[in-house]
């Protein structure tokens, strides 16, 4: 059985327009699937909690195990800086949607109390031990391309007004890339344009 986890953003959610599409899409998957008689895709799509290691630690505890061509990560923004984590320690395959590449850095900013964005009256605190952790699962040297390149495809747009596109490229550099020109942080045409492509790797094809 393949499995595929989902990895939201900072202040994100499952309720994020680019995982409801992934979710459908997979649900459509399954029941052509179960009609073919072949084994459905498990899809994991948890609420992340605000401590890196806490969110490390539950993606591994959903995983049971699970490493390696059955095992398909998808991540957005910081979601995408965990897949990478996980990509690595797993030997999976990961698609990135505009990843983060030092959230330490960029996230030292924002401790303090926040609003999760799709449940205003979701609040989380992030501290500067949460930045620590960040720090503990960086693969690499964030400052130079990523290890073993072919385990990731990544989305990047040129328009990213949160993150640097620049940045994203020469952090993914060797790694099958699509660079959009214009776009936005949020991948607004993810599921028209970019969620086959996600999923054709994600599943080795099988879609």
């Amino acid at each position: 059985m393949p499995t595929l986890l989902y990895l939201h953003g900072f202040r994100s959610s499952p309720q994020s327009a680019k995982a409801r599409a992934t979710a459908q899409r997979v649900q459509q998957l399954n029941q052509a699937r179960e009609a073919a008689g072949q084994p459905s895709i498990r899809w994991l799509c948890p609420q992340l909690p605000p401590s890196p290691r806490e969110a490390i630690d539950l993606c591994l505890q959903l995983l049971a195990g699970e490493r390696g061509s059955s095992l398909g990560l998808i991540g957005s923004s910081l979601g995408g800086f965990y897949a990478t984590y996980l990509a690595h320690t797993l030997q999976a395959r990961a698609a990135l949607l505009n990843p983060a590449v030092d959230p330490a850095r960029d996230l030292a900013a924002f401790i303090g109390v926040h609003t999760a964005w799709h449940d205003p009256a979701l609040r989380f605190e992030f501290t500067a031990a949460h930045v620590q952790q960040l720090h503990a699962l960086e693969v690499g040297d964030v400052r130079c391309a990523v290890p073993d390149p072919q385990h990731y495809l990544v989305i990047i747009a040129q328009g990213d007004e949160v993150l640097d596109w620049r940045e994203m490229a020469a952090r993914y550099r060797g790694a099958q890339c699509t660079v959009l020109p214009g776009g936005d942080h949020a991948l607004s045409d993810y599921a028209q344009r970019h969620l086959h492509a996600v999923l054709h790797w994600c599943l080795h094809g099988a879609v």
